[in-house]
């Protein structure tokens, strides 16, 4: 048996969302009691459709529009390359008429022979409809399935939550979660569990989606390039993300058997290389369809490019110019068991401060140019329009109207590059404003926020809406290169991600152990977790993901009930920015049960803020030291926030109506807990800074009970690692020259009978071994000079006579089923 190396380890923890005392329990009922919503076999998909709350009504016609839309693009596009002759619609060639009346749009159309003979002729018309037919056959049995699905869904929505679907709309998910969690007492729709909780069905809606926002953590997908002349860029389309879903998730030999649950094979550690040279060849020949599809896929593009976005062009030219959230910068700052509403409604708010951080960085070398071409331009606009005034028949003169469309989009462009004269910006404030809504910035881009640098690298979250479109024309050419040459060198590294960080919980199958965000397992001690988290460098989250999802799923969900540990690091975390931000700014920070929410929102959002002329200690509390960082945050949310205006009407207007009393409670109260979610964000952010700026023993060092080296060997590796902190980038997502101390790899691990900090080795006689930095998955490749300790991997026969490990943990949620693992693979 071959030995590998790696450094990571399955995951020994506890997940369970059972209460204590109902571990592994099914549920009876008899035959008599049970209800049409008894044991649902597929809850994930159940789950996903409502969550979507657009009510039947409008999934129907969606799904109709969408069968429509596909028969018209590819219809009409055969028709206008067959069926048209373009000789008399551009007045090359006359027509005979008998009569004296004028060429009709008619007559440029072909005969129906002529038009179907120069069809059946074209070979590649041929191939495009049979393709085209294939998958609008595929799509109408989809359709056929969905519609029962969503009667389903509208039948559970009207008889099982008690909601019509005129009120739908107007509902909050936390309202229709906290029904389900109900009704499970009442229909047991899952058997496994006698409660439901929220995590549970989170888990089941956004169990693949949870994976990717890990990978995408962990930098294991590629997508970011260094093509010629364009340093770094990312690429990251539809297109990839669909084939990326469709090769770990859903496709035929996918690494889950199902949707909730992950193939046993992947589970084991012995068989490593052979699923991943299994996986490989998978990848390679998804590549190798993508690259024969290529041609039909990207007409495709370019069709449904042209109909969707010439329409806009022409109307407002500068939308191109406008921007938006690329699909990486929803992956990388999504939060684990993050709904997509709620993403979007969080990226949305921080759109404004976003687009005016860009605007900030405007050339005035291109603002001269702009303003002189958008002179001219409008020169020679001007006197085409007033022609046309004048006369009307100069429309009909060769190219005016042309003319007239090109210098106004020319116009417009210009003008978006030329900044409003009476704007004063300030970068460092805009990107705390954005750091207040988006959650998750690189260490190095605060206090850089006026280089170009760091405005590079927010383009690559916040780009430009035609550069969006751009990349997803290439992508179906670019897109089977990624796959054939990328993806698939990475292949033993994802069978260990999927392997090491795949939990099973009870009632909810095989989840992403980074979904559970648990601080011990995935903590990262620079975020807030220093003393809480036992997880090696290669078992934290990046950029403090496992703190700042635990702290926004407790905020958007408060009666969600965590275990034990996660619970008192929520409530020390509330407690500290209770104490430090709540006490200079009139007890803001009060619970969100308050009886007085809507006071507690206009207190904050409408009222004064004392925050102006704090900062932030080495140890976290706030001195009055200078600008804080954080007053700002909430000074500018004040302003930014749609809510304090409209507070008092709102009051007004609601005190007719229950309803519209309730919707507006709930609003308020989500907009509360967007804001007390924003302010801890600036918290942990500004703790995260100053632990940063700290010495090298307030952050990754962990030892473990089993450590028996010397304090000397700690510091002699602190030492050098404070030698070499310059040779670290600050994030494996967003990877900077600037240095940064958290992402030293100095967690101590024993393994094999050797300690391990980070890439060092304690060998025998206490002598440090220095090893090659191996990328993730832990292993070096052939012929690096990094030494290897090798452990054997037991063989496949071995490990399943092992029966599975059941660990409980006397906490509100005691237990999770780990299936049997190989030796720890060790260098």
């Amino acid at each position: 048996m071959a030995h590998f190396d790696t450094e990571y380890q399955r995951l020994e923890a506890s997940y369970s969302d059972s209460p204590p005392g109902e571990e592994n329990l099914l549920v009876h009922v008899p035959e008599g009691a049970k209800s049409q919503w008894h044991h649902i076999e597929n809850l994930d998909l159940f789950f996903q459709r409502i969550s979507f709350k657009n009510g039947f009504t409008c999934m129907l016609l969606g799904e109709i529009f969408e069968l429509v839309q596909l028969l018209f693009v590819v219809g009409f596009t055969v028709f206008l390359a067959n069926c048209v002759d373009y000789d008399i619609l551009f007045a090359n060639k006359f027509v005979n008429h008998t009569d004296s009346s004028k060429v009709t749009l008619p007559d440029a159309f072909l005969p129906v022979d002529v038009c179907s003979a120069r069809i059946r002729d074209n070979a590649f018309v041929i191939f495009v409809l049979i393709i085209s037919g294939i998958f609008w056959l595929h799509r109408l049995v989809k359709f056929i399935y969905n519609i029962c699905c969503y009667w389903e869904i509208r039948s559970f929505y009207t008889n099982a939550l008690k909601m019509t679907m005129s009120e739908l709309p107007y509902v909050t998910w936390q309202e229709v979660q906290a029904r389900i969690v109900e009704i499970q007492k009442e229909h047991q729709i899952c058997i496994h569990k006698k409660e439901l909780s929220e995590l549970d069905i989170y888990h089941r809606i956004l169990r693949f989606k949870n994976y990717m926002v890990a990978m995408v953590n962990k930098s294991l997908l590629p997508m970011r390039f260094r093509p010629p002349l364009l340093g770094e860029v990312v690429f990251y389309t539809r297109g990839l993300k669909y084939n990326f879903e469709l090769i770990f998730f859903w496709g035929p030999g996918s690494l889950f058997g199902n949707e909730w649950s992950l193939k046993t094979e992947y589970k084991k550690g012995g068989n490593r290389q052979e699923l991943a040279d299994r996986l490989a060849s998978r990848i390679l020949w998804i590549g190798i369809a993508n690259l024969l599809l290529c041609p039909v896929i990207l007409v495709w593009q370019i069709l449904y490019a042209f109909f969707s976005y010439t329409e806009v062009i022409k109307r407002e030219p500068g939308s191109l110019g406008a921007r938006c959230w690329s699909l990486y910068g929803r992956c990388y700052l999504r939060h684990f068991n993050e709904l997509d509403h709620e993403l979007m409604s969080r990226l949305s708010k921080g759109y404004k401060p976003s687009s005016k951080y860009m605007n900030c960085f405007l050339s005035p070398l291109l603002t001269v140019v702009a303003k002189n071409v958008a002179f001219f331009a409008g020169s020679l606009l001007a006197v085409l329009i007033a022609l046309t005034i004048y006369d009307e028949d100069v429309l009909a003169v060769e190219h005016v109207l042309s003319s007239i469309t090109l210098l106004g989009v020319c116009v417009t462009v210009c003008r978006s590059f030329i900044p409003d004269k009476h704007m004063v910006f300030c970068p460092e404030q805009l990107l705390r404003v954005i750091l207040a809504h988006i959650h998750y910035m690189p260490d190095h881009w605060q206090g850089n926020a006026h280089r170009y640098e760091t405005r590079d690298q927010f383009s690559q979250l916040f780009q430009y809406k035609a550069v969006f479109i751009l990349e997803e024309l290439i992508s179906p050419v670019v897109t089977p290169f990624i796959l054939i040459f990328s993806l698939r060198r990475k292949s033993l590294e994802i069978i260990d991600f999927f392997r090491n960080f795949t939990v099973e919980v009870v009632g909810v199958g095989d989840t992403c152990s980074f979904a559970q965000m648990d601080i011990r397992q995935h903590g990262h001690p620079a975020w807030m977790s220093a003393g809480k988290t036992e997880a090696s460098i290669y078992q934290q989250a990046e950029d403090g993901k496992t703190e700042l999802s635990l702290m926004h799923f407790a905020i958007t969900n408060p009666q969600w009930q965590p275990p034990q540990e996660t619970t008192h690091f929520i409530s020390q975390l509330k407690e500290k920015v209770h104490r430090e931000v709540g006490g200079a700014s009139g007890d803001v920070l009060n619970s969100i049960s308050t009886s007085e929410p809507r006071s507690l929102v206009a207190n904050l959002l409408g009222g004064p803020t004392t925050l102006g002329s704090v900062h932030f200690g080495r140890d976290c509390s706030l001195t009055n030291q200078g600008v804080a960082g954080l007053g700002e945050g909430v000074s500018a949310l004040r302003s930014l926030s749609p809510v304090s205006s409209s507070l008092t009407d709102a009051r007004t207007v609601s005190s007719g109506s229950s309803v519209w009393e309730g919707q507006m409670t709930s609003m308020v109260l989500s907009e509360y807990a967007s804001t007390e979610m924003s302010i801890h964000a600036l918290y942990m952010h500004e703790c995260h800074k100053q632990q940063s700026r700290g010495d090298l023993s307030r952050h990754t060092w962990h030892r473990q009970e089993s450590d028996d080296s010397s304090d000397s060997m700690v510091d002699e590796v602190r030492s050098d690692a404070r030698t070499h902190l310059r040779n670290f980038p600050r994030s494996q997502t967003f990877p900077s020259a600037a240095p940064s101390p958290s992402a030293i790899p100095t967690s101590a691990s024993v393994r094999g009978g050797h300690q391990q900090y980070g890439g060092s080795y304690l060998g025998a006689g206490g002598r440090v071994v220095r090893s090659a930095r191996v990328p993730m998955g832990g292993w070096a490749e052939d012929g690096q000079a990094a030494p290897r300790l090798h452990t054997p991997v037991p063989e496949e026969g071995s490990e399943d006579e092992v029966a599975p490990h059941i660990h409980r943990v006397n906490t509100n949620h005691a237990l999770t089923v780990h299936r049997p693992t190989s030796s720890i693979l060790s260098d």
